[in-house]
Order: C-alpha cells, then structure tokens, then sequence
C-alpha cells in the first residue's frame, strides 16, 4: 500500500500531499533523502531506503526540471508496488499541466490522483494477472518433456524439446556428470528404457568411456610417486644448516655489538640524545591559498572544441539557428555525449569509475527537460552543471573548525580526542606530527597516545616526532589491547590538563577482521570527539572500498544503536598527483565527511586545507 505522495519545489514548498492516505510517516524519510540523495547529487538511483527505529519505507521520485518541481513518493520497504513507476510519470505530467507558480493551494488534484492511482493498480493488476496465467503452461511444457524422455513417441519427444527450448541438453549433461563420478558406464539405453534406437545411437556417441579416464589417472598417480621419491631424496641429501645474520660492516668502522638502539636511556633523561626545538615555520594551514581561475578564452577554446561534431552533423544554419532561438527541452540523447566526455574526463583524473557514472546520472537527471538558454550550447550547460554538483559535494555541510571544537571542550574541562584510521602506509603518524604542530602553533597544549601496538617500531616513529616538537607522548609499549590505552591516555590527559590528545592507531587492511574488531572497540569504548580517516591522494577505485567497508564494520561491530562512523578525512600524498585529484571526490561522494587536511610534504608545516574551487576546476580541465 502506497504511505504517502508529495509534490514540492526544488526551493521546499509544499505543493500538495495526498490526503486520502493521510499516513503519518515514522521518523523523517522526506528529510534524509533530501539529505542524502538530492543534495548529494546521488539523484540518478532509482529508489532509497529509509529505515528507522520501528520504521523501513522505500521511496522514489522523479523531477520535473524546466518547473523545478519534485514528486516522491513512499511506500512499505517489504512491499514490490510494481505500479509507482508509472503512477508517479503520470502524476508528473497531469499536475504539470495545472501548475501556476503563483499558486500554493492544489485540492482540487485529490480526485485526479484518485483517478490516476486506480488506473495504475488495474494495469498492474492484468500485469500479474497474465504472468500467473502464464505459469501453468510451462508446467505442461516440462510435463510433456519429461514423459518423451521416458517412453514417448519420437514425435513427443522431439517436440518437448524444442519447446522447452535446451532443458533436453542439461538433462544429458547431468546423466554424463552422475555416471562419472559413480565410476560406472553410462548407457542410454539402460536408463530410458523404451527410447527408439535412432535415439539412443544417437546418445551413445555422446557417451564417455570411463575406462580411459581410469587409465589416465592411474598413469598421471604413477607420475606424481616418482616425482614425491625424488623430492625426498633430494631433501635427505640437503644438509640442515642454521642460517643466522650477520651485522654489515661499513669501511673501517668497527662492528658494533647489537642492532636495537631502543633502549630505554631516553625515555626518562634524554641525555644522549638532541632535541630538535627550532621553529619549523608557519603552518601552511593558516595559509590562504590563492586560486587564479582559468581564462575565459581558454575554457571557450575546450568548448569549440567538444561541439566540432555536433556543428559537422548538424550544419552551420541549424546549429547557428538552434543557438539563437534555444532548444525547446533538453532530452537523453542530447546530453549523452556530453556526459560520457565529463565521465571520461573524470575517470583521467583518478575518479573512480562507479562514482564518475552515478554523477552523470545526477546531472543528467538533473538537467533532463530543462529548456537550452539562448546562445548557449549543450557541452557548456553540461559543464556547468557538473561544475555546481561538485562544489555542493567538496563543500562540508557542517563547520569544521576544530579549533572552536577545542575551546568548547576546554570549557567543560575534557580533552578534545581525534583518532587516527585508515590502511597501512598512508602516513598516519607523520600527519599526526603536523596536526599537532598546527595545534601547538595555536596555543593549544596537545598529548600524543602511542595506540599502535601491533607495528613493530610505531612507538619508536610516535616518540621520535614527540621529541621534536616536545610533545608529551603516552605509551605503554607492544602487544596491549589499543582500546585499553586510549583511555589511560585520555585519563592522564584529563588529569595533567592537556587540551588535545591525538590517538595513533595500527594501519589494517579493511578486510582484516580481527583488527577492525579492535578498532571498533576502541572508538566505542572511548567514544572520540572526531574519528579522522587517513587516505592516500594516490588511490583510485580502491577508495570506495576502504571508506565504505571501515563505515560498514564500524556501524556493524558497535554495541550502540547510534555507531560512530568516520567524521573526517585526512588527504595525505597531495604533492605527488600533479592533476590526478579524483581521490578527495570519491572518498568525499563514498562517505559524506569532509577533507578536513591534505598532507603535502615531508615537514611539519605541509598540512594545509583543501580548496574546493581549485579541486573542481582541475578535475574539468
């Protein structure tokens, strides 16, 4: 049963609902998909669904986009309403041919969609009316086949299997597959008893003789015995030798006694050690980066470019006519071609590949029955629409201002906890070391947690950086629980009144179970103010992997009904992409965080923020 249908305009009016259903909706479904979907430019799904405490509803919808008009509508997610399709095309064009825009007040559409709802249920009534019907001829169809099969005619049998289009066949392959692993011959004969004997000559070619295939592997048995004793021989000759390593030797320098120089003599004093506490500089976070936006000669010159076939098919007075006057309504076909350029385009620029194509669908989507402007053309239009898609999505839908997030925290007398995520080697440590660099820059007193405790040398490269910038660290060396020493760390923190502790995690593959079981008791145990994921600006498709699979364990191994997910997203690598900037879109597009840094060099001040206009116009360049 349909729950509810409402019209409303892309700006958020109202139109009209159907009172008739007058259901009132669990949750706020209308509000997620507006949410989700549409600002998200993911309007080119076919359906959502929404679900909530006590509550699961599917919805679809369809714009109409020369009037700026939506139309949704929300049904059962355990029910197949097979008619909402259609209900809702029709729908769109009986209240686009009533719509004033000066008008707010529709009731006198209830009983044209009353009308229109019994016309949909009735066509998808006949519809699975005429499959049911349907269903027992097949079944006579098999019937037949089957009693030709067993002593038929030749007649019947050459009729059922003609009807039943190929089931004869899967039939001989199942007897051929039965007859040979039982080690049996297979007969035709035995096995359909009353068959004509053109038939079973016929069948007895395709019979296999499984007395071959017993010599074969007899012969191939003997083969894999010689190669066995030969291999054993080979091993008993082999004396065993304890292979043990040796320390290198450099010139004329004397060996040295031992390889682990992880002694405890720094930890406490630090006398035999230098402490690096010179100002590295103005982070490039403070920093505004200024963006010198492309010339208008140059982005006309790809536009000529891109429109040379059209003018070639089309001519020079219908194109020159068509630009003038503007087309009535854009259709499919003519934004195709424009679309699979822009997707290809994207796909240059690292985007992976199901995202660039479920954006073309939203700007498609988006543009699809929209007038053409006067002296515009369609690869312009195209352009530009996706240039808005993209700055709505790079654009974070709420503040991230970390620095007002301390001070709020440091008001009510707790640390600020940021913990680090992601995969092995993306370089989450090293942006640890700059974030707190850019923190301590800030007058904010910061403590690093040593959470890594399944990396053989992570404590090392934590303290390493702690000792540089003289940054408290807290460790309690290898092999603790992870989740165990956050909260030790963020207890000492609270105690000693430091304002930021930054907690390091193991990198781990996102199809590592056990580890991302530990991770996902470690952020539920110490429930962190921001859960950043930290990603290579080099990935590619492999993004959509990670970000979707770390959100999917942590949502599904939490103990709470609302699971913390990933907040952020760190962009290491920047500086070795050149233009190949698609990764910041895909993990953005995949998980709905924001860039909150981009790691761009090998020194403490290489963090700075992402300029989204920047981003977007090198991705359609």
């Amino acid at each position: 049963m349909l729950e509810q249908l409402l019209i409303f305009t892309r700006g958020g009016l109202i139109l009209w609902t159907c009172k008739e259903l007058g259901n009132a909706l669990k949750g706020s479904p209308i509000d997620t998909l507006i949410r989700s979907c549409l600002l998200e430019e993911r309007s080119g799904l076919a359906s959502f669904d929404y679900s909530a405490h006590g509550a699961a509803y599917t919805l679809k919808w369809t714009f109409h986009n020369e009037l700026g008009l939506v139309f949704v509508a929300v049904y059962q997610k355990i029910l197949h309403l097979l008619y909402v399709d259609e209900l809702l095309s029709m729908v769109k064009h009986e209240f686009s041919e009533i719509y004033d825009p000066k008008r707010t007040v529709y009731a006198d559409f209830d009983e044209t969609f009353r009308q229109l709802k019994k016309e949909a249920e009735a066509r998808a009534e006949e519809l699975k009316k005429s499959k049911q019907v349907g269903k027992p001829v097949n079944n006579k169809k098999q019937g037949q086949v089957q009693k030709g099969g067993l002593g038929g005619d030749k007649k019947k049998n050459e009729g059922g299997l003609a009807s039943d289009g190929g089931d004869g066949d899967n039939m001989k392959g199942r007897k051929l597959e039965n007859g040979i692993s039982n080690g049996n011959h297979v007969d035709f004969k035995e096995s359909n008893g009353t068959a004509n004997g053109k038939e079973n000559t016929s069948s007895n070619l395709g019979a296999f003789d499984v007395n071959k295939l017993q010599k074969l592997r007899s012969k191939a048995g003997k083969k894999t015995e010689k190669t066995a004793t030969v291999d054993s021989k080979s091993s008993k000759a082999e004396p065993k030798k304890k292979i043990t390593k040796k320390n290198r030797v450099w010139d004329d320098k004397p060996p040295e006694s031992k390889l682990d120089f992880t002694d405890p003599i720094g930890e406490n004093g630090d006398n035999n050690i230098e402490v690096v506490a010179a100002d590295h500089g103005d982070s490039m976070m403070d920093k505004e980066e200024d963006f010198s936006s492309e010339s208008e000669e140059e982005e006309e010159e790809d536009v000529g470019k891109e429109s040379k076939p059209d003018k070639q098919k089309k001519g020079w007075f219908s194109s020159m006519f068509q630009s003038i006057a503007g087309k009535a309504n854009l259709e499919r076909s003519d934004l195709e071609p424009a679309l699979k350029a822009l997707k290809d385009r994207l796909m240059t620029k690292n985007v992976a590949e199901e995202i660039a194509e479920k954006l073309c669908e939203s700007v498609a989507a988006s543009l699809e029955g929209k007038k053409l402007a006067s002296f515009t053309r369609i690869s312009s239009t195209v352009q530009t629409a996706m240039e808005d898609a993209l700055v709505r999505i790079l654009t974070p839908r709420r503040s991230i201002d970390i620095l007002r997030d301390v001070h709020a925290a440091k008001e009510q007398r707790k640390p600020y906890v940021v913990v680090f995520v992601g995969v092995n080697g993306v370089g989450k440590s090293t942006n640890l070391a700059k974030v707190a660099y850019w923190l301590q820059q800030h007058n904010v007193s910061v403590m690093m947690a040593a959470c890594d405790t399944f990396r053989s040398g992570a404590v090392e490269q934590l303290r390493t950086h702690a000792r540089r910038l003289q940054i408290p660290i807290f460790e309690k060396g290898y092999e603790k629980d992870p989740a165990v020493v956050a909260k030790e760390a963020i207890q000492e923190a609270t105690h000693n009144g430091s304002d930021v502790v930054l907690v390091d995690t193991a990198g781990r593959m996102q199809d590592n179970e056990p580890l991302m079981r530990a991770l996902s008791k470690l952020v539920n145990l110490n429930n962190p103010d921001l859960v950043l994921f930290v990603g290579e600006a080099l990935v590619g498709n492999d993004a959509v992997d990670q970000l979707s699979k770390f959100n999917q364990k942590l949502a599904d191994l939490s103990t709470s009904q609302n699971p913390r997910l990933i907040d952020g997203i760190l962009l290491t690598k920047f500086d070795t992409i050149d233009d190949k900037v698609g990764a910041a879109l895909s993990m953005v597009y995949i998980s709905g965080a924001p860039v909150m840094f981009v790691g761009c060099g090998q020194s403490y001040t290489d963090l700075k923020k992402l300029n989204v206009k920047s981003i977007v116009k090198t991705l359609l360049k």
